[in-house]
């Protein structure tokens, strides 16, 4: 499973592309807000340290807007994935994004049948929210687990991009599962090496090693 960070914070972002591990990133107005950066600038800069796909996302409501907004987010970088809400609008201006070369995000996924239509739209990504699904008293991997099944019935190509992720058990399920991609916060992706064995398990070799003199020397 592909790991994405939900953040548009340019600085954090190439700190945890260093690692090796982030395989694109997913952004959107609001957490653009919090950096106090310009959106445009700061997907410059996201793109310039991050190979894989960068979702930026619109603002426009009606078809016509999410394109051509669509068309001047696709200038900034070849990396850009378009991102448009799951509305007839938006399912129409997937269309004609797709039809022009261009990846796209649906976003705001809440249903097995949304997430066909965006399949049938020509998106590149669906975004089914799990963890808002959970704030309701819903289910929401289940929903990963039906929108796979419809997409294995169909061979549908569509990369199911699991987001609204709130910790690491959800990174868990989601891979279980069966998506493609989980878009997971700084805080999160951050924890996901995390184990109190590993860390005790490490501990015990150092005071080993250093008890028993062990060293490791140059050639």
């Amino acid at each position: 499973m592909k790991l994405f960070i939900d953040s548009a914070d340019p600085s954090e972002i190439a700190k945890l592309a260093e690692s090796g591990l982030v395989d694109g990133v997913t952004t959107n107005p609001t957490l653009a807000a919090k950096t106090g950066l310009d959106y445009v600038e700061a997907l410059k800069s996201i793109c310039a340290s991050v190979p894989g796909p960068i979702s930026a996302e619109v603002l426009a409501t009606d078809t016509e807007g999410m394109v051509a907004e669509g068309k001047r987010f696709a200038k900034i970088a070849k990396n850009i994935a378009i991102k448009v809400p799951l509305t007839w609008d938006g399912m129409k201006a997937c269309r004609q994004l797709s039809n022009a070369g261009l990846m796209v995000n649906v976003t705001l996924c809440f249903s097995p049948v949304q997430a066909m239509m965006a399949a049938k739209a020509g998106a590149s990504f669906i975004s089914p929210f799990i963890g808002r699904l959970d704030d309701i008293g819903q289910d929401g991997m289940a929903l990963i687990h039906e929108i796979r099944t419809i997409y294995d019935n169909y061979d549908f190509k569509t990369q199911i991009l699991a987001a609204s992720i709130r910790g690491v058990p959800h990174v868990r399920n989601a891979a279980l599962a069966g998506a493609d991609i989980a878009t997971i916060p700084p805080d999160v992706f951050k924890s996901l090496l995390n184990h109190p064995l590993t860390d005790k398990g490490l501990a015990a070799f150092l005071v080993d090693a250093k008890k028993a003199g062990v060293r490791i020397r140059e050639e």
